[in-house]
C-alpha cells in the first residue's frame, strides 16, 4: 500500500472516532508538503469544514492531535489555514527502507483480472521504420510495461499494412528499374532496400507529371481550370493526374488490381518484397528491445466488419442510403454521418476496424483497448468507438486512443515521398555515434575491451533516443536533437544512467571493505526523509502513468531522483560517513534509489549499464 493510502485509510478511520462521522478514504486528499513548509505529507481539510462546523484550523488541531496520539508512523503536526501537515517518524521511514530493500518489487501492484490489447508500430510495407514510428513504438512499448506493473496482462499487437497502392508503388519501382536485384547484392537493408524503390517511383512519376505540365494535354487542363496561378493547380492536380492520366498511376493500379484478383506472379512479387521488408523491421524491433504478441496483416483483415455492418443494420443503428451505401448516424455524438460501405459494396477503414477489433476480441478476450496512433487520427478512433458502442460490443466501454503529436527533426519536418526522412535505424546510428564522442571525450570506459565499450555505447545511446521522445507528454508535438539526446548535464537518459552508475561504484567499493550491517535506531536528516518520500512516491507516479497512458510522467520522476540523488551525494558522505550506522544506513538508501532508478526506467525499455 502506498503511503498516500496510508494515510488516506488512517485519517478515515480518525473521523468517527474525533467527529463522529464516517468518511470515504478515496474522498481524502493527500499530497506532499511544499518545501516552504514542515512536514512530510499534507492533508487537505477544507472539505470537511462546512460538514463539521468548525474551523479549518480546529479541525486541523484535533485530527492533528489524534493522529499523533494513536498512529505510531505519525510524530507530529501543523496546521496552516486549511491544511494539515503531518511529519512521520524516523522509525517509520528506517522500517519502510528496510522493506523496500527486502522486496525488490515493492513499488508494484497485485495481479488483476482480465487483459489489455494495446497496438502500436502498425507500419506499411513499403518503407523501413522512421522517426515517427520510433516515438509511436517507444510509447506503446513503455505503456506495456507500465501496465503490467499495475498488475495487468498485457497483449501486445500490430496491424501491418501489407497491402494497397504505396505497396504496389514499390513492386512496380522494383520491376522497372532494379534489374531485379535482391537487397544481399544490392548490400543495403531489406526494408531500406525496399523503401528506396517506393522513393524512386515517385521520383519518376514527379518527373512525369512535369512533363505531362508542359504536354498539349496538361495546357488544355490547366486552361479549362479557375486557377490562375500554375504552380498551385499542378500542386492541387496531382492525385487527380494519377488517376486519370498518368502511366505509372495506371500501372500501379492496374497491379493493385491483380492483387486484388488474386493474380499468381503478383502475389508472388508482394510475398517477396514483404519478406524482405519484415525481416528488416525484425531487425529493427531487436535492436530497440521490443516484441509482440500478434501481429494483424491488413491483406488478412481488410474484408473485415462485412457481418458487423449486417449486424448494425438488424438493429437499425446504421441506416442505408437510396445509392446503397450503409451508414452511421453520430451527429448524436457531435460528430457526423460516416459511410461504412459505398454503394458498389466496397467496404471503408472504418468497417476494417470494427472488423479487427472484434476479431481481437475474439482472439484474447480483451475488454480493454488501447491504440497508439499520432493525432492526425483523432477523429478517425472517435468514430471508431462511438460506432462500437451503437453497436454494444462487450468492449465498448475499455476503448482508448493514445494519440500524440508528430516529431520533427531541428531541420524540419520529413517527407518519406521526397527521401528527406530519418530511417529508425540511421537515427540510432546518429545517437550512438554522438554518444561516442561524448565518451571518447570523458575517457571513462578506455579500460574497457572493444566489446565492453560496444555494449555500454549501445546502452547510453539508446537511452539517449528513447529517453527524450518519452520524457515528452505524448500529446505535445516536438523535435528530436540528436546531440542534445546525449547531453550528461541536461535532463537526458545517460544523466539518470550515470546517477545508477554512481550508485553502483559506490556499492561495489563497500562490499570490497566490508562493514557492520547491523540494524539500528538512526536520526534521518531532511534530506535523507525528503529522499525516502521520493522514494515512496514512485508507486503513485505509475498509477498515475498507467491511468494518463503518459510514460513521460516516470521519466520526468526518474530525472528528478537522479538529481536529487546527486545533490545528496555532493552534500553527504556514505563510504566515510561519521558513524558505522550512518554508512549502513546511507548505503541502503542510494542502494534503494538505483533500484528504483533501474526498475523506473526499465518501463521505459531502457537499460542500465554498470558502468559509462
Amino acid at each position: 500500500m502506498s503511503i498516500f493510502k496510508e494515510l488516506q485509510s488512517a485519517v478515515s478511520s480518525a473521523m468517527p472516532a474525533v467527529f463522529s462521522i464516517d468518511i470515504d478514504p478515496s474522498s481524502l486528499l493527500v499530497q506532499p508538503t511544499r518545501k516552504d513548509f514542515v512536514g512530510d505529507y499534507t492533508i487537505v481539510i477544507f472539505p470537511f469544514v462546512k460538514l463539521l462546523r468548525k474551523s479549518p484550523e480546529a479541525v486541523g488541531e484535533m485530527l492533528g492531535q489524534y493522529l499523533v496520539d494513536n498512529d505510531d508512523k505519525i510524530e507530529a503536526f501543523n496546521v496552516v489555514k486549511g491544511f494539515l501537515n503531518l511529519s512521520l517518524s524516523d522509525s517509520y521511514w528506517s522500517e519502510q527502507l528496510y522493506s523496500m530493500s527486502a522486496t525488490s518489487d515493492w513499488w508494484k501492484q497485485p495481479s488483476q483480472s482480465g487483459r489489455v490489447m494495446i497496438e502500436f508500430s502498425s507500419p506499411n510495407t513499403n518503407k523501413p521504420l522512421h522517426l515517427g514510428h520510433i516515438r509511436n513504438i517507444l510509447l506503446g512499448w513503455s505503456m506495456s510495461r507500465i501496465l503490467e506493473a499495475v498488475g495487468k496482462e498485457v497483449v501486445r499487437v500490430q496491424i501491418i499494412n501489407d497491402r494497397g497502392i504505396a505497396i504496389c508503388k514499390s513492386m512496380l519501382s522494383w520491376q522497372l528499374y532494379s534489374g531485379q536485384i535482391s537487397p544481399e547484392e544490392a548490400n543495403v537493408k531489406s526494408d531500406h532496400f525496399v523503401g528506396e524503390w517506393y522513393v524512386r517511383f515517385e521520383q519518376e512519376f514527379l518527373a512525369e507529371y512535369l512533363v505531362w505540365q508542359e504536354s498539349d494535354s496538361g495546357r488544355e487542363v490547366f486552361d479549362e481550370a479557375d486557377e490562375p496561378d500554375a504552380e498551385i493547380f499542378f500542386k492541387k492536380y496531382k492525385n487527380t493526374y494519377f488517376n486519370k492520366f498518368s502511366l505509372l498511376g495506371g500501372q500501379a493500379r492496374e497491379m493493385l488490381l491483380k492483387w486484388e484478383a488474386g493474380d499468381t506472379e503478383v502475389h508472388a512479387l508482394w510475398a517477396k518484397m514483404n519478406s524482405w521488408v519484415y525481416a528488416g523491421f525484425d531487425q529493427t524491433y531487436e535492436r530497440l528491445g521490443v516484441s509482440f504478441d500478434k501481429l494483424y496483416y491488413e491483406s488478412q483483415t481488410y474484408l473485415l466488419g462485412r457481418s458487423m455492418v449486417e449486424e448494425g443494420l438488424s438493429k437499425e443503428v446504421f441506416f442505408t442510403k437510396e445509392d446503397g451505401s450503409v451508414w452511421v448516424d453520430l451527429t448524436d455524438a457531435g460528430m457526423d454521418e460516416k459511410i461504412l460501405l459505398r454503394s458498389d459494396g466496397t467496404s471503408v477503414y472504418l468497417t476494417q476496424d470494427l472488423g479487427t477489433a472484434q476479431l481481437r476480441y475474439d482472439d484474447f478476450g480483451a475488454k480493454e483497448m488501447i491504440y497508439v496512433v499520432a493525432d492526425e487520427q483523432n477523429y478517425h478512433f472517435n468514430v471508431l468507438f462511438e460506432s462500437l458502442k451503437k453497436l454494444g460490443v462487450p468492449f465498448a466501454d475499455g476503448l482508448n486512443h493514445l494519440s500524440y503529436g508528430m516529431v520533427d527533426l531541428p531541420t524540419g519536418r520529413m517527407k518519406t515521398r521526397e527521401g528527406r526522412v530519418v530511417d529508425a535505424d540511421d537515427l540510432m546510428d546518429e545517437v550512438y555515434a554522438e554518444a561516442k564522442k561524448e565518451t571518447s571525450e570523458r575517457g571513462e570506459i578506455v579500460d574497457l575491451t572493444e566489446e565492453e565499450q560496444d555494449d555500454v555505447l549501445r546502452k547510453i545511446s539508446l537511452a539517449a533516443m528513447k529517453y527524450f521522445i518519452i520524457k515528452v507528454d505524448p500529446k505535445r508535438r516536438m523535435i528530436f536533437n540528436p546531440a542534445e539526446s546525449v547531453d550528461m548535464q541536461g535532463q537526458t537518459g545517460p544523466y539518470i544512467q550515470y546517477a545508477y552508475v554512481r550508485v553502483q561504484s559506490i556499492l561495489r567499493k563497500a562490499a570490497e571493505a566490508g562493514g557492520d550491517d547491523k540494524k539500528e535506531a538512526y536520526d534521518l536528516a531532511d534530506d535523507e526523509r525528503s529522499l525516502l518520500a521520493q522514494l515512496y512516491a514512485f508507486t503513485s507516479v505509475v498509477d498515475q502513468a498507467a491511468e494518463l497512458f503518459n510514460p513521460g510522467l516516470i521519466a520526468n520522476y526518474c530525472y528528478q531522483l537522479a538529481k536529487t540523488l546527486h545533490r545528496y551525494m555532493h552534500d553527504y558522505r556514505v563510504l566515510t560517513a561519521e558513524s558505522e550506522t550512518a554508512r549502513h544506513h546511507r548505503l541502503l538508501l542510494i542502494k534503494q534509489i538505483g533500484e528504483i532508478l533501474k526498475a523506473g526506467m526499465e518501463l521505459l525499455g531502457i537499460e542500465m549499464p554498470e558502468r559509462m
